[in-house]
């Protein structure tokens, strides 16, 4: 991605947002860099902790709102869209909340985007959209088809979308592992596991942030990018954390899953060195060889059957290499 662009990034308030924030300011000359969220307060914290605010500018608004939208991203060159409910619970008791915001707020972006000729967008995704068993799941995995159709659906315009799909993030909100420190900190006598058998994903914010600047050089418009990361099992986790603790199984919620999927073996793929690529289920009116990327790079297609979880992997964590993580995260 070159510089003196013009970046916004959606729920660029949370704790994707803030890392975006930072490494773009740091990495790239931006001409500017736009903030839209709904939440004033965060945006007012926010713009106390940059040293760069003379160049970003603080947009409050709802991704559900199309009008606001529109009006933020005329004159920007990238979007990054982060916006989501992503609570599984909240999700499941309200519902309608959750698909006005992923769903309707998706379109919103893709709308705006092409209306004011944004030349790319990148939005995120989440494993939980790979064979969904929970509405939030479901939620993204339309949200991620919409951004795939938008290239058919620009016509003969510029811009082009494409969508990141990652797994647990290490340091994020929501993520297990500041929530097993909050225990341990605060006295706790054991750690709750779901099940002993569980595996996850794991990504520090910071890779998963260059991960998605990356794929902004690589995209053609269409691909679901999924970056090959390593796994580890819950309670390896919860020991190295606090090896001095016992573990309580209070099993597994509904709508979780045991092991994290990213690629279903009903997905048509293609493998680079450090990541795959979901092609597209539909043929565009512009013709795109996936095989290669934008950068020239090759990959392999490996066709369908091929399923990418978190306990087929051939990546696992040590547990010195995932105290090193979270040390970083």
């Amino acid at each position: 991605m070159s510089n003196n662009k013009i970046i916004l990034i959606t729920g660029g308030t949370g704790s994707f947002g803030h890392n975006y924030a930072l490494t773009l300011l740091k990495k790239y000359n931006l001409k500017r860099l736009v903030i839209f969220s709904r939440d004033e307060l965060k945006q007012y914290d926010m713009s106390q902790k940059f040293d760069n605010r003379d160049i970003m500018r603080f947009f409050i608004g709802d991704v559900r709102d199309i009008e606001r939208l529109t009006d933020a991203m005329r004159g920007i060159d990238i979007v990054i869209h982060a916006a989501a409910l992503k609570q599984v619970p909240a999700a499941e008791y309200n519902p309608m909340e959750c698909i006005k915001t992923n769903i309707d707020g998706a379109q919103n972006v893709i709308n705006a985007a092409i209306k004011n000729e944004v030349d790319k967008v990148i939005a995120l995704s989440t494993d939980k959209a790979s064979g969904p068993i929970n509405l939030y799941g479901a939620t993204k995995l339309v949200s991620d088809k919409l951004f795939v159709a938008a290239n058919n659906v620009v016509g003969t315009k510029k811009t082009r979308f494409a969508v990141v799909r990652y797994g647990n993030v290490v340091g994020s909100r929501g993520s297990v592992v500041p929530f097993f420190k909050k225990l341990i900190n605060d006295g706790a006598t054991e750690l709750p596991i779901t099940d002993v058998d569980m595996t996850r994903f794991l990504i520090t914010l910071e890779d998963g942030v260059k991960f998605v600047l990356d794929n902004f050089e690589r995209m053609h418009g269409g691909e679901i990018f999924i970056p090959k990361i390593p796994s580890l099992k819950m309670i390896d986790l919860a020991t190295a954390l606090a090896p001095e603790l016992p573990h309580k199984v209070i099993g597994i919620r509904p709508g979780e899953k045991l092991h994290e999927v990213m690629i279903t073996a009903d997905d048509s793929v293609i493998e680079f060195d450090t990541y795959y690529v979901i092609k597209p289920t539909i043929q565009f009116s512009h013709i795109v060889d996936y095989n290669i990327n934008a950068l020239g790079q090759k990959g392999k297609d490996i066709g369908i059957g091929f399923e990418y979880n978190s306990l087929n992997n051939t990546q696992w964590f040590t547990k010195t290499e995932f105290l090193d993580m979270v040390e970083k995260s």
